[in-house]
């Protein structure tokens, strides 16, 4: 039991024993800092039953708890607030359970995580970035309450988007000696060759779209009129019908693609068990809307498209397959999500999409439900808002995008820097490997840290520089502070201190207490980041536990504690701090550095 269902019980048994009456909900707040206690019982709810005044209510409780329990040592009021201080021997009791580890979470069903989703005509961005980190934490936090993940991703590896970049690489990818550019000519990484093209296109394109102007032609008929635009249109049919040429040039871009994403993906740790390709699945939603035309889910117009009326829902009539026999975006996302469940039979389905999506999927979670699929309920859309840098937003088809891997290595050199003003050269006793993966390992914690301690549905500021800060609400202030609790312990291992099994009884310091409460809260926080599919509330946690566990090494004395009892206690909460922060910010996808 917990130490607030402790107090609970014992408040309610309070109340039977003095009252003779039963309260069924009993709610307990933190004291507010400028009152002695740990946990505060607001009394003026009992007045009207038990005829008592507030104050009476909360001094005869009190009383009573501290003499017929062990869980309260001291009580004040203040008014109608009941004030309570926690027995030094919970607190012992306390330690020494949660030094035990713990069982693991029951077995509570199978979950679909999709996330990353790129194109193939670009890099992975900023954005991405957001996405990945979103995905794998999330998945990690629901494999931490009992639930099987399989992470998924989805590559929009076809459409125009994509003819794009072939068609600029057939124009402009002849090098002057006559061969082809590829990643190992250019020196640079497949998605990024390909993102180059995908820019020229752009660029090419306006400037086809400014002449026709110029000549006298409507702007938005010359952005459908310019040649390049009708060669792309062209080519993608050429590739829908199978043209062999073309064909082979989609292969061999997209395999340069995929060897840059795996490599980005390798450094930034994430991983897929299942990868779907929209090239496979995008013709798989026709049969699903025949299928719902046959139930009367949808209704065929007069021009011999489809559509779907969902205004009793909220939302509008919306279109599932054109009058030409073609499909439009939903109809693949149909075809898919059935795909994605007949292969793993997913008891909940999450797809971490950006909220510029948030309707699409109120309609295809609509359209699910009108159909009778039984996953319908258990589909989830984890929206997020954009990420913005001080610079302004992102453009990728103007080569103003944030490239994830320039930003990886960014942040890595900015953790650099950091490093070195605020520990005055002492990183100069890494070897270079060591300050390598130390640097990689606080950059990349510093990236992670920054994009997942806002609530995901929020838009964002990205900053490099404020994210390595290691005296902010950062993932490096709580790297740095997980490596001083591994350097306390090396320390007193030297000096021959280990901590036993079993711990003495001692006085405990409130900052001990705060932080002892703290690490009691793990499991709850983790719970919940479960139910909301919320990282931030593990990246809140982690930074209240490296705040207060500061705090703490401020207030008291810990190797130099003359009271060899006491110093015991004081290496077993350190201990406990150091592997806790670790799970923490293990389920937010950071590695934690021994020593920095």
């Amino acid at each position: 039991m917990d130490l607030q269902a402790q107090l609970k019980a014992a408040i309610g048994q309070a109340i039977t024993t003095i009252y003779g009456e039963t309260v069924s909900d009993i709610t307990l707040q933190p004291t507010k800092k400028e009152f002695e206690g740990l946990y505060t019982f607001v009394t003026f709810p009992l007045t009207k039953a038990l005829r008592k005044s507030p104050v009476e209510i909360g001094q005869t409780i009190g009383q009573w708890l501290q003499e017929n329990t062990d869980v309260v040592s001291r009580f004040n009021v203040v008014q109608g607030f009941l004030n309570l201080s926690v027995a030094d021997s919970v607190w012992t009791d306390l330690l020494t359970a949660l030094r035990t580890e713990a069982p693991a979470p029951a077995h509570r069903g199978s979950v679909m995580v999709e996330f990353s989703s790129p194109n193939t005509n670009k890099p992975l961005h900023l954005g991405h970035l957001r996405n990945n980190f979103l995905g794998e934490s999330v998945s990690r936090i629901l494999e931490a309450n009992g639930f099987d993940v399989v992470r998924a991703c989805i590559v929009n590896d076809r459409g125009i988007h994509i003819c794009k970049s072939m068609l600029a690489y057939q124009k402009f990818g002849q090098l002057p000696n006559g061969t082809w550019e590829t990643p190992e000519s250019a020196g640079l990484k497949g998605d990024h060759l390909i993102g180059k093209y995908y820019v020229l296109f752009d660029k090419a394109y306006k400037a086809q779209i400014e002449q026709l102007v110029a000549e006298g032609m409507d702007k938005e008929k010359a952005e459908k009129q310019a040649p390049l635009i009708l060669e792309a249109q062209a080519m993608l049919r050429r590739w829908e019908q199978g043209d062999a040429e073309t064909v082979a040039l989609w292969k061999q871009m997209n395999e340069w693609v995929y060897a840059g994403f795996d490599a980005t993906y390798r450094k930034i740790g994430t991983h897929f068990d299942k990868t779907y390709y929209e090239s496979q699945t995008y013709l798989l939603g026709k049969e699903v809307v025949e299928e719902g035309l046959q139930k009367g889910v949808f209704y065929r117009k007069d021009d011999g498209s489809v559509w779907i009326d969902l205004t009793a829902e909220g939302l509008d009539q919306k279109l599932v397959l054109r009058s030409d026999g073609t499909s439009v975006y939903i109809t693949q996302d149909l075809g898919t999500t059935d795909l994605k469940f007949n292969d793993f039979g997913n008891d909940r389905s999450i797809w971490v999409v950006g909220n510029e999506q948030d309707y699409h999927f109120q309609v295809l979670f609509s359209i699910m439900r009108r159909l009778g699929r039984p996953y319908a309920e258990g589909c989830y859309h984890l929206s997020y808002g954009m990420v913005d840098l001080p610079s302004g937003k992102m453009k990728s088809r103007e080569g103003t995008v944030v490239d994830a891997d320039d930003l990886v290595s960014t942040v890595t050199e900015a953790a650099r820097t950091a490093a070195d003003e605020a520990t005055k050269g002492k990183v100069d006793e890494f070897t270079a490997d060591e300050q390598a993966t130390l640097f990689q390992m606080v950059g990349l914690g510093a990236l992670k840290y920054f994009l997942l301690k806002v609530d995901a549905q929020k838009r964002m500021l990205f900053n490099p520089a404020e994210s390595v800060d290691v005296h902010g609400h950062t993932g490096p202030f709580i790297q740095y502070t997980y490596a001083r609790t591994r350097s306390i312990m090396r320390k007193a291992a030297e000096q021959g201190l280990a901590v036993p099994a079993e711990l003495p009884a001692v006085s405990f310091h409130p900052t001990e207490q705060q932080l002892l409460f703290l690490l009691s809260q793990y499991t709850q926080r983790v719970a919940e980041a479960g139910d909301d599919y919320a990282p931030s509330y593990i990246a809140q946690y982690a930074y209240e536990l490296a705040k207060t566990f500061n705090q703490f090494y401020a207030d008291v004395s810990i190797l130099n504690e003359p009271d060899a009892r006491i110093l015991i206690v004081r290496l077993a909460l350190t201990d406990l701090v150091g592997q806790t922060i670790k799970k923490a910010m293990g389920l937010l996808g950071i590695e934690v550095p021994e020593k920095m």
